[in-house]
C-alpha cells in the first residue's frame, strides 16, 4: 500500500490521550508483523500545529510540532483530537479556514472527542451524523441543528468522516481508520501489539443516562 500521511491538529490545552493514543495506533501500524523492527508504519505521523511554538497540554506536558499550518505538507488523513483547549479554538479563524481548505484535500477527515466541535464550527459536519465526548453531546446538539447527534456511538463513520466520543475512543476510531486502509486483521494485530481490546461494535462504552 502507499505510505499515508496524517496530519494530527495540535493546540494549547489539548488532552494528552486524544493525540498520543491516535498517533500510537498509526505508528504501531505493521503490514508484516514478522518485520516489525524492520519495515515502518505505512502510516507516516505529522503534529501540526498554527506556530512552531512548544504547545502545552492540559496536563503540562510540552509537544513540540513537526510542521506549521504553512510548511504542513499535503496530508491524506486529517486529525482534530479535543481538551479544553478546543473552547478558545472555536473561534480561531486560521484554524477553521486552515481546516476547510485540508478538508478539501484529505481523503479522510476526523476527530477526538471535542475535536468534533471544531470541525462544527468550521462548517464541516453539516449534514453528518457525529458524536463526541458524552459531558458535550447537548453542546454539539444545540450548537448544529444540521448534525445528527449519536449518542450511544463510541465512534461515527460517515462518508469520509470519522468523529469519536472522548480521549480513549480515539483509540477506537483510529484502529477503524486503520481497518478501512488496511484490513481488519492489520487493524485486529495492531490492537494486539498495543495490548488493547479490539472494537467489536462502536457501541458507547460509558453509559451516562
Amino acid at each position: 500500500m502507499e505510505r499515508k500521511r496524517v496530519g494530527i491538529v495540535l493546540f494549547d490545552k489539548i488532552e494528552v490521550l486524544d493525540f498520543c493514543g491516535p498517533f500510537e495506533v498509526f505508528s504501531s501500524v505493521r503490514l508484516n508483523e514478522d518485520r516489525r523492527r524492520e519495515e515502518p508504519s505505512p502510516f507516516e505521523v505529522l503534529l501540526v500545529a498554527e506556530r512552531s511554538d512548544p504547545v502545552i497540554t492540559t496536563g503540562g506536558m510540552k509537544v513540540i510540532p513537526s510542521h506549521t499550518f504553512e510548511s504542513c505538507p499535503k496530508l491524506d488523513i486529517l486529525m482534530v483530537p479535543g481538551g479544553w483547549g478546543t473552547r478558545k479554538e472555536l473561534s480561531n479563524q486560521v484554524l477553521l479556514d486552515w481546516l476547510r481548505t485540508r478538508a478539501k484535500e484529505v481523503e479522510l477527515l476526523t476527530s477526538v472527542c471535542t475535536g468534533a466541535m471544531v470541525l462544527g464550527h468550521a462548517g464541516l459536519l453539516d449534514g453528518l451524523h457525529a458524536t463526541t465526548h458524552w459531558r458535550s453531546l447537548d453542546w454539539m446538539r444545540d450548537s448544529f441543528p444540521s448534525v445528527t447527534v449519536e449518542y450511544d456511538k463510541h465512534y461515527v463513520e460517515d462518508g469520509n468522516v470519522f468523529t469519536s466520543a472522548g480521549i480513549s475512543a480515539g483509540i477506537d476510531m483510529t484502529l477503524k481508520v486503520v481497518a478501512r486502509y488496511c484490513g481488519e486483521n492489520i487493524a485486529r494485530a495492531t490492537a494486539k501489539h498495543m495490548e488493547y481490546p479490539y472494537p467489536e461494535n462502536d457501541a458507547r462504552r460509558i453509559k451516562f443516562r
